[in-house]
């Protein structure tokens, strides 16, 4: 049955930024599909929602209320899958962001802020996890990148320098870690979640960005996770070094902040 291929029973993931949005909607999924999960984000109110659903299911979840801005903490949720599940076998790099600001705004300390919080965090629980994923033969690695990395638009200097580096980031480690790692990326468009609930809820912006997105709509957390699924599972097992693109066709930044000519 080509459903088997998308089976996860026995395998322990990972998720980082797992409270809300794509990162919540990935775990969720994961263990809908057999998977164990370690979540991490920084409310603890946000994981217990997320854990509760995973228990439903019938599958274990960690639960790690911390600050992923702290490498350290980052690399420490490998130990945690180790502890609780004794393997690791997924990770899902989601945590990131970082607001868009007017070139003058984007201060250098700005830039590494979002270098550190969308390329780094990712690279340290990379690293901490490697080691326990050949150990059970390897396993895959999905990091959760954006359509701007690859679009340009005012404002997005951080955000999008910061997300195109995580890209091709995938790409460089897929042959780092090749055979026994796959390493894929999401580019994901414009997506229903808390960060973008300012936008959504006011219906001038959220009409803009239906409007320039080919499918005039906005996608939802689940269809991101669909893609990690995918990425995660057999189905994907002859994908690596690839930044799978789920943003509606979209070949423009889907929202303008107008910034004017200097």
């Amino acid at each position: 049955m080509i459903l088997d291929l998308f089976r996860l029973d026995g395998k322990v993931a990972i998720i980082t930024g797992a409270g809300r949005g794509i990162g919540a909607a990935s775990a969720r999924a994961l263990a809908e599909c057999g998977a164990d999960v370690v979540i991490a984000s920084r409310t603890a109110s946000d994981l217990d929602v997320v854990k509760e659903h995973v228990v439903s299911t019938g599958r274990r979840a960690a639960a790690v209320a911390v600050d992923l801005n702290d490498l350290a903490a980052v690399r420490s949720l490998a130990e945690v899958a180790r502890e609780e599940f004794g393997r690791i076998d997924i990770v899902v790099n989601n945590v990131g962001g970082a607001i868009p600001l007017p070139f003058f705004d984007t201060t250098p300390e700005y830039l590494e802020e979002a270098f550190h919080f969308n390329v780094s965090t990712a690279h340290a629980l990379n690293l901490a996890s490697v080691p326990l994923m050949l150990e059970t033969g390897g396993g895959a690695i999905v990091n959760i990148s954006s359509v701007m990395g690859r679009l340009a638009g005012r404002g997005y200097a951080a955000y999008g320098a910061a997300k195109a580096a995580l890209s091709h980031y995938t790409e460089l480690i897929a042959k780092d870690l090749a055979p026994r790692i796959r390493v894929n990326a999401i580019a994901a468009g414009s997506t229903a979640t808390s960060a973008l609930e300012i936008v959504t809820s006011t219906p001038e912006l959220k009409s803009m960005m239906e409007n320039l997105t080919p499918l005039h709509r906005i996608a939802n957390p689940e269809e991101i996770a669909a893609g990690v699924v995918f990425l995660s599972s057999d189905a994907g097992a002859f994908m690596t070094g690839k930044v799978i693109e789920i943003d509606g066709g979209s070949d423009v930044p889907t929202l303008d902040f107008g910034l004017p000519d200097l």
